[in-house]
């Protein structure tokens, strides 16, 4: 006799009863309170009438079919979903912090001051390059502020270059972005071996060139080994190299991107340094630069005056500001005490550890889901189903659905574009090998199935309580009722 209880799937309005309700607490003002005839609604708007308790459990029960980091092994390749320490919570949620008026002073907020000039103090360090702003939102965000500070720098020398060079292999806002600048974007074709071909960059760069975006190391989870005739050829032609920084992760404590030519950077907090990604809230980037790009940087920054800290507003050349204030600082407080809790030799081993585990998941896999590089990847790998899948109709879409029905979020799928059937893993340095393990028997199970009935799998999942849904539609038409 199966005596599970029985899952309500209702909405909460379907729950409703007339008449229930939380705590009611008697207002003095709620009688003086007059809302305008012009902003009245014309009709009653039916709410749901829940308990206190019913609502916890209906949002919580909702919430437990959600994957999640704190839940779930979350291998989204280009993404980094790695741990959020609680600890950097903590620290955010601190009163001197959290509790600070943003229009402040600056000399009632030396504490605030003083953790963004130690933190921007401490990522030029990282980057090898000289200076920094902390305002913009996400990494997309900071791309948009690295080519205004491109610009205005081009324009200040007199120069009208309107091209920018992006490799098939970057992340997909590099074009975006400069498009969206009114930049004209030369997209360039990888080689076989996923890297760029430094002759084919030699032929497209010249006086239109701005910038070159590269993203390093790669969405084929590569790294450039040319990376220094990448940057002399760039430098010759007058041109600036900005780095994609949202896969930092790999090369953290490692090397300087300074130091091999870069000019320009954004950095991912959420991806690099593990502050939430946000889900519709906050989130924060840096664009991080060279001594000649400085002068051009949102204001205002932070510098040091006497024994305290102070606002900075530049010499004039500002592009201005990008964001309120000094960005999203709680995002900042956390990002700090993360880099707080590390060594340099540490990070470097955050480095060393995302990159073990996934060669570690990549070499596991190898027999059946084949590698689009031969060789050893950096911080996530790309892999595609097997002939044998493919000669039963398999997709990758059909594994990822699969893996849902394991208790695994899929990896990114279809991405980068340039790899047919792409499966993009990233399992980050903060999974163990027992979790790694239990992720690669479900990828290996879920071939295993397919293979011998190949219709199930293709109807996966069948366990979630949305079942397999066309694409488009889904899209366009969302599920919100089951």
């Amino acid at each position: 006799m199966n005596c599970a209880p029985a899952i309500d799937n209702r909405l909460s309005i379907e729950k409703s009863d007339p008449g229930r309700r939380g705590l009611w607490c008697k207002n003095p003002l709620r009688a003086k309170a007059s809302i305008p005839a012009a902003l009245r609604r014309k009709s009653a708007l039916r709410l749901p009438e829940l308990s206190e308790f019913d609502v916890v459990r209906h949002y919580t029960r909702l919430s437990r079919l959600n994957f999640s980091v704190d839940t779930h092994f979350y291998p989204l390749g280009s993404c980094t979903m790695k741990y959020n320490p609680r600890f950097n919570e903590e620290a955010a949620a601190l009163e001197g912090f959290a509790a600070l008026h943003p229009l402040a002073h600056d000399s009632s907020a030396q504490g605030t001051l003083e953790l963004i000039h130690d933190l921007s103090a401490r990522l030029v360090e990282l980057c090898g390059l000289d200076a920094i702003t902390l305002q913009p939102a996400a990494g997309a965000h900071s791309e948009f502020t690295g080519l205004l500070l491109a610009k205005a720098y081009f324009e200040a020398k007199g120069e009208n270059r309107t091209e920018i060079v992006c490799p098939d292999s970057a992340h997909g806002t590099n074009p975006a972005t400069a498009s969206m600048m009114g930049f004209n974007t030369v997209n360039l074709a990888s080689k076989p071996d996923g890297r760029l071909d430094v002759e084919e960059l030699k032929k497209h760069i010249g006086p239109k060139t701005a910038v070159l975006m590269l993203t390093i190391p790669n969405t084929l989870g590569i790294f450039e080994s040319n990376i220094e005739a990448i940057a002399k050829a760039v430098h010759d032609a007058g041109a600036l190299f900005y780095m994609d920084g949202a896969n930092l992760n790999a090369l953290i404590g490692m090397v300087k991107p300074g130091d091999f030519g870069v000019d320009l950077m954004h950095l991912n907090f959420h991806k690099t340094f593990s502050t939430p990604h946000g889900g519709g809230g906050p989130g924060a980037g840096a664009i991080v630069c060279s001594k000649q790009l400085a002068p051009f940087l949102p204001v205002p920054l932070v510098k040091k005056s006497g024994s305290g800290y102070v606002s900075d507003f530049g010499d004039g050349r500002s592009i201005g500001k990008v964001k309120a204030f000094f960005g999203n600082t709680g995002v900042l407080v956390r990002a700090y005490a993360y880099m707080l809790a590390h060594t340099p030799e540490e990070f470097a081993d955050i480095a060393r550890c995302a990159i073990i585990n996934a060669n570690y998941v990549r070499s596991r896999l190898l027999d059946i889901y084949p590698s689009y590089s031969k060789e050893y990847c950096m911080h996530e790998c790309v892999l595609t189903p097997g002939a044998d899948m493919t000669g039963k109709g398999l997709r990758t879409l059909d594994v990822a659905k699969g893996l849902l029905d394991r208790g695994f979020h899929a990896p990114t799928i279809y991405f980068p574009t340039i790899v047919h059937e792409a499966i993009m893993i990233e399992p980050t340095e903060t999974e163990s090998k027992a979790t790694l393990d239990e992720f690669v028997a479900a990828m290996r199970d879920v071939h295993d199935s397919g293979m011998a009935d190949p219709q199930a799998l293709k109807d996966a999942p069948h366990t979630m309580p949305v079942k397999r849904l066309d694409e488009v539609q889904a899209a366009r038409q969302p599920n919100l009722h089951w």
